[in-house]
């Protein structure tokens, strides 16, 4: 028997999620697909021992908008988390971002004019002109004390080269806060979904059809095949692709460029509280993670043992998992070029970090499948 669907949603993470919900209420259906062997994309997240794991990073919900708040509130009940990462230099501890507690460990300062006094006889003594590069660019910003211990070796191993070789738009500014907050984030609504970020997902796509361990390419061609074949063929009238943009377009005119995670899972049944905190981060060039995940600590010490996870960053080669995308002007004028493509491509829809080639915060990943959907409703 033939069947026929509204969309084709090519990835069951976030952005493809929301769509194909929001699609689904206006009586549209969907089929979802996702080469993963799970739904979730990127935020999802394993059981284990009442300890739910973040399998692709660490991710806080957080946002400012009071509508996307209520919205994934639908969904889930969060947490009150609040992220406040440490860094580790050597044998010292930092509280991240860089606030007054920073600045009293770095320089034992206890006033906001004091620790600014400080940054700003250190900017003066370094007579940058015109930044450069990256290096430059921070120690305009910060000083040399911030740039040296909490800056230099943490970004050099997040993008794989030496702070003079990367240009200094990477860093616009360096969020140096002169009060005595621990908060990484400064939006009104912060937490962590009660149950993980896989329950959320699997809400979103109940009673939708979804595929897993299904290459769109493949499963396309299969579907063409079967037609002309006169078989049981399924068919759709739009498609939301989710993935590469690049690979899509068979990388026709090159491909993107991205940077890669490695993940390092460790289990620790014995252990009941490896580091005392979520995210700690290692800014020591020497060590070679950026920053260990402790994800008990998401929801305050739930659950048996711990788990935790080195974070890696890695050059991308094509077949790697793509998870930042390199947008300096090359990379971003060869987008514009594949975005030169899509709108030319019949009934065919672009969405999330990859089919879009930027960076999202998951808020706005939401509201921009939640736009899309208001587009598609006209």
């Amino acid at each position: 028997m033939n069947r026929h669907f509204d969309y084709l949603v090519v990835g069951a993470g976030l952005f493809g999620s929301v769509f194909s919900y929001e699609m689904s209420q206006q009586g549209k259906s969907c089929l979802v697909i996702d080469k993963r062997g799970h739904v979730a994309g990127n935020i999802y997240t394993s059981e284990k021992r009442g300890i739910h794991i973040h399998e692709y990073g660490a991710h806080i919900f957080h946002t400012s908008s009071q509508e996307i708040w209520d919205y994934v509130n639908r969904f889930a009940d969060f947490n009150h988390f609040v992220n406040s990462p440490i860094a580790i230099y050597k044998d010292e501890i930092y509280n991240l971002p860089f606030n007054m507690n920073t600045f009293s460990r770095l320089w034992g300062v206890k006033t906001p004019g004091q620790a600014q006094e400080k940054i700003r006889g250190q900017i003066e003594g370094l007579s940058i002109g015109e930044p450069q590069n990256l290096e430059e660019q921070a120690l305009s910003l910060a000083g040399r004390d911030v740039y040296e211990k909490l800056i230099k070796g943490y970004t050099e191993k997040q993008w794989g080269r030496d702070c003079r070789e990367l240009p200094a738009f990477i860093i616009k500014r360096v969020p140096l806060r002169f009060t005595y907050d621990n908060n990484y984030f400064s939006d009104r609504y912060q937490g962590i979904p009660i149950g993980g970020y896989t329950a959320v997902i699997e809400k979103m796509l109940k009673g939708i059809e979804v595929r897993l361990q299904t290459d769109y390419r493949e499963f396309a061609q299969r579907q063409k095949d079967a037609s002309r074949a006169g078989e049981d063929f399924i068919s759709w009238d739009k498609v939301l692709y989710t993935g590469m943009i690049d690979e899509y377009f068979g990388y026709c005119l090159g491909n993107l460029e991205y940077r890669s995670l490695r993940f390092e899972k460790e289990d620790m049944p014995e252990c009941g509280n490896y580091q005392g905190n979520a995210v700690v981060n290692y800014t020591e060039r020497q060590v070679p993670w950026t920053r260990i995940i402790e994800h008990k600590h998401f929801e305050f010490g739930a659950g048996e043992g711990t788990v935790i996870t080195r974070e890696y960053p890695a050059a991308w080669k094509m077949g790697d998992e793509p998870y930042y995308p390199v947008n300096d002007g090359k990379n971003d004028r060869l987008f514009e070029k594949y975005q030169e493509l899509a709108r030319k491509e019949k009934n065919v829809l672009f969405g999330g970090r990859l089919g879009q080639y930027r960076y999202y915060d998951m808020d706005k990943v939401i509201q921009a499948a939640l736009l899309m959907v208001e587009e598609e409703k006209k």
